[in-house]
């Protein structure tokens, strides 16, 4: 028998148990819960980078030490094993360690997302299971995508079903075409926003427009849009989503949930001052020098970065020269 037909089954009258309970009401911008929503994902969650050593080997010691850091800021939880997480370049044991490392210093009422998505529905089911026994109290479940030829609106939809199906606590759904050179269909968002156990999407394409389409059409749902970088994150909650997983806040946590505020608060004004500042940084250390640049930049701020794993090469100095610069001249360092 499958793994998925054996899970399915027993779980699904339950799914609406497993969900953890709000920190609160929702309010300010955030869409409006749906009669059954009891996890509040409102807020700012920074997608983890992975320390590794000069050896690159996972260096635990410089994550507790990042932990402990980011302790002060009032994130709403942490992601592990995101794309800056360099998901990809971790052996299986590697992947349970982390989340169980993040889980043992995360206080209980901060959420940890935890990455589980495989190219195989079976193997991204088991990784969800065991992410859930490492303490995670959310699937963050990649669009499958090297036969993207093949992943069609309903190959898609059978996938995310299965999963959530069989996945003892909530997904959502992660878009990310500029990695996977897939977008997840809209059409496809939308049918699944209404299994019980989709929680949302973070989406990082950075179309404004369909994100603004996802919350209208949802808005009866119990599903919540995360903006997936900080490039877009004011223009995000205008439009209604409930947080972000910004690769910036391993770096500037601290502006990241001002801006949080400030929007939610309706200060619209220093709002845009704020994020005005945070695009050309936001921009450096995604699509300019990915996660060599992000790693470079927290050492600045305190944080260890670290090497990255290869292939993955280091910043050359004019590109480090060129990074700093861009902190600099939007009054950062």
């Amino acid at each position: 028998m499958a793994l998925s037909t054996r899970l399915a089954s027993p779980l699904r009258p339950t799914l609406a148990a497993l969900r953890w309970a709000a920190p609160g009401q929702r309010r300010g911008l955030s869409a409006h819960p749906g009669p059954g929503h009891t996890l509040d994902l409102r807020g700012i969650f920074p997608p983890l980078t992975t320390p590794f050593s000069p050896m690159q080997e996972v260096d635990y010691a410089q994550l507790e030490g990042n932990l402990c850091r980011y302790a002060s800021i009032p994130f709403r939880g942490l992601v592990v094993l995101g794309s800056n997480g360099e998901y990809p370049y971790l052996a299986p044991r590697e992947r349970l360690e982390l989340v169980s490392c993040v889980r043992r210093a995360l206080p209980r009422d901060r959420l940890l997302l935890a990455g589980s998505g495989c190219e195989s529905t079976q193997a991204t089911i088991e990784l969800s299971v065991s992410m859930a026994e490492a303490g995670a109290d959310v699937a963050l479940v990649v669009t499958p995508c090297y036969y993207r030829g093949a992943m069609t609106s309903a190959a898609l939809v059978q996938h995310y079903t299965e999963v959530a199906d069989a996945s003892p606590i909530p997904v959502v759904l992660y878009s990310v075409p500029a990695n996977t050179g897939l977008d997840l269909p809209l059409e496809a968002v939308l049918t699944l926003a209404q299994h019980p156990n989709i929680l949302g999407i973070k989406d990082s394409g950075g179309d404004i427009t369909r994100m603004g389409l996802m919350v209208h059409k949802t808005r009866q749902e119990d599903f919540q849009v995360l903006a997936g970088s900080a490039g877009f994150l004011l223009a995000s909650y205008a439009l209604g989503a409930s947080g972000g997983v910004c690769a910036l806040a391993n770096i500037l946590g601290a502006p990241l949930c001002q801006l949080d505020r400030l929007c939610r608060e309706g200060h619209w004004q220093e709002a845009r001052d704020l994020q005005h500042r945070l695009i050309e940084p936001n921009l450096a250390v995604t699509r300019r020098f990915g996660i060599p640049g992000l790693k470079k930049a927290m050492e600045w701020f305190g944080y260890y970065g670290g090497p990255c794993r290869a292939p993955l090469a280091p910043l050359s100095p004019s590109q480090v020269e060129e990074l700093r610069g861009t902190f600099s001249a939007n009054g950062w360092l």
